[in-house]
This record gives C-alpha cells, sequence and structure tokens, in this order.
C-alpha cells in the first residue's frame, strides 16, 4: 500500500467552494447524528505562538490535523495558519494520504460560517461585512457567494494595504472599503481577526444581523462586545470547544455569559432538532471554534479524488509485509 502526498497546489486542484460546502454540511450532519467522533482540539501552546492537534472520525473516514496559528508569521513571509492533514483508513489505520491543510482550513472555515448563514440569517440578506481582510476574508466571500445573492460586500481592516488587495483580487464583486461601524451595519457580519479585546459593539448591531464570530478560536480571544450575546440566539460548533476557546470563551470565564443560555449547535440546527431562524428581528450569532470534523470531511473529498484521477505523488512511508 502506498501513502498519497498532496501538496496545497494539488489540493487546490481538487477541491472547490460547493463540493466543500456540501461535504461540510454532511459532516456536521453526521456528527450530529451521532456517526463521528472528535474529541476536543488539544492545544500546545509557546511563547511565539501555538499548535493544535485536531483528530475525528466520519463514516469511512478518519485523521488529524496538526495546525499552528503564529501571529508574526507574515512579517517572515509565512501564513500565520498552517497545517498538515493525516488521512487514514479508519479499518487498518493505515495513513493513506497525507496533505497540506493550510488551503483545506481556509475553504472549511468559509464553507461553515456560510452554512450558519443559511440557517441563521434572513434569507434575503443582500449585504456581508467583513473584518479582518487577511487570507480567511477571502474563502467567507467565496462561500457566502455560493448561499447568497450579495449585492454589496463591506470591508473593514485596520491595515488599508490589506482591505485594498482583498478588493483588488476581487473586481467581479461589489466590494466597497468602509469604517469599522459602517462595515457592522450589514445583514451578515463575520469577524476575522486575533483580538483579544472585543471590538464590535452593541450599538451597532441591527435587529435580525447575523453574526460569524470566527476570529476567537483560542482561551483569551474576543471580537464581540458580550452584551450582543446576551442579547442574540447564540449558536456554536461544539459547546465544549466554544466555552474554552471561542467568542464565548472570555464572557463565561468572567461570569457574564452562561453555557446554559447558548441555544443548540449548528448540528442540532442541520438535522432539525432545533430551529434556525424564524423571524427577520432576532439577532443571531454563530460562535466558530473550527472543528476537526470540517477538516476531515474535506480531506475525504480531495483523498477521494485524487485516488481516483491515480496521478499524484505516493510513497510506500511503511513497509507492508508481503
Amino acid at each position: 500500500m502506498s501513502t498519497i502526498i498532496l501538496d496545497q497546489k494539488a489540493i487546490r486542484d481538487l477541491i472547490s467552494m460547493p463540493e466543500v460546502i456540501g461535504a461540510v454540511e454532511q459532516a456536521f450532519r453526521d456528527w450530529a447524528q451521532g456517526s463521528g467522533s472528535m474529541p476536543p482540539k488539544a492545544y500546545l501552546l509557546l511563547d511565539q505562538g501555538d499548535f493544535r492537534a485536531m483528530p475525528a472520525a466520519l463514516p469511512q473516514a478518519a485523521g488529524v490535523k496538526w495546525v499552528n496559528v503564529h501571529p508574526q508569521n507574515l512579517s517572515q513571509g509565512l501564513p500565520t495558519i498552517m497545517a498538515i492533514m493525516i488521512y487514514n483508513d479508519p479499518q487498518t489505520g493505515y495513513p493513506l494520504a497525507v496533505m497540506d491543510a493550510t488551503y483545506i482550513t481556509a475553504f472549511r472555515t468559509g464553507a461553515t460560517a456560510a452554512i450558519a448563514s443559511k440557517y441563521l440569517a434572513k434569507r434575503d440578506s443582500r449585504t456581508l461585512g467583513i473584518i479582518g481582510a487577511g487570507r480567511q476574508a477571502y474563502t467567507q466571500i467565496e462561500a457566502h457567494m455560493q448561499l447568497f445573492d450579495l449585492e454589496l460586500i463591506r470591508v473593514f481592516d485596520r491595515s488599508r494595504d490589506a482591505t485594498m488587495a482583498l478588493i483588488n483580487h476581487l473586481p467581479d464583486y461589489n466590494l466597497q472599503e468602509c469604517s469599522l461601524e459602517e462595515t457592522a451595519a450589514s445583514d451578515i457580519i463575520c469577524t476575522l481577526t486575533p483580538a483579544r479585546a472585543p471590538f464590535l459593539k452593541k450599538e451597532w448591531i441591527a435587529r435580525g444581523t447575523h453574526i460569524n464570530a470566527v476570529g476567537a478560536d483560542a482561551e483569551g480571544k474576543e471580537e464581540l462586545e458580550p452584551a450582543i450575546l446576551g442579547d442574540a440566539m447564540v449558536v456554536v460548533d461544539d459547546i465544549r470547544q466554544a466555552s474554552i476557546a471561542g467568542e464565548i470563551n472570555v464572557p463565561v470565564t468572567r461570569k457574564i455569559f452562561s453555557i446554559d443560555e447558548v441555544y443548540g449547535t449548528l448540528g442540532q440546527i442541520i438535522i432539525g432538532e432545533k430551529q434556525g431562524r424564524t423571524d427577520n428581528d432576532t439577532i443571531t450569532v454563530f460562535d466558530s471554534t473550527g472543528v476537526a470534523i470540517e477538516d476531515l470531511a474535506v480531506a475525504k473529498l480531495a483523498y477521494e479524488k485524487a485516488s481516483k484521477s491515480g496521478s499524484h505523488v505516493s510513497m510506500d512511508i511503511i513497509e507492508v509485509s508481503p
């Protein structure tokens, strides 16, 4: 048996956003119905950044992602987030593939937020607010464009260079550079920053707004003024991760928001165990910490397509007895 090696270019060629959205939504459905397994992330904290180990299993699939977050990397010409995925045969444990998961991480995160918007945002949402114009902004826009007829995408970033790079990269979409408050006046807001102090104010949020809180993915991170959570229907990807490393982690620690106030999980809403949005007045928040089933679902998609093509590099990493 051989192990397929898939670099970032191979992953880019193998997956597309519509396929990723479908695979990730099915993964949440499987997990919510008890057909998946996923321990919480394991964090390795260093002075320069952190590493996370993210194992998961889904029907006919198992694997683990090893991902770092090093904020200072951009000054060295490296991505802030890099990841490798080991994709295994769940029956034998054999490593079927080792693949770049940096691109997978960006795609699955954008896809998951768009799926949350599908169930939690107003159906006639026409404006998208992007706060933080880094790598994740690109896939958030691409994913939401698959599911919504967006007329205007407002963008705010403290770096005007980053904002203009995003706008110039997507000339076919109506992107506008806006202030933070103007960007918050959107039907759907995606917060995509490494902030450790809230910057999105409750007074800016109109009734019926949906917020994808994506940036807070580790202990101490926080983007939303806690009063927003108290006034919203809060949905999480995983209650364990969200309570210790998601948008709700700081308010929970400070006892100004309770886990009991969480409405439910995205998986529960997808399978119909709980309702999503039912009116145009409720403020909804999706606390996206990033869960391993998302990565595994996309890795499975990439592996199956690569295996079928037979055109990718492979090697016998493990000797198998004849």
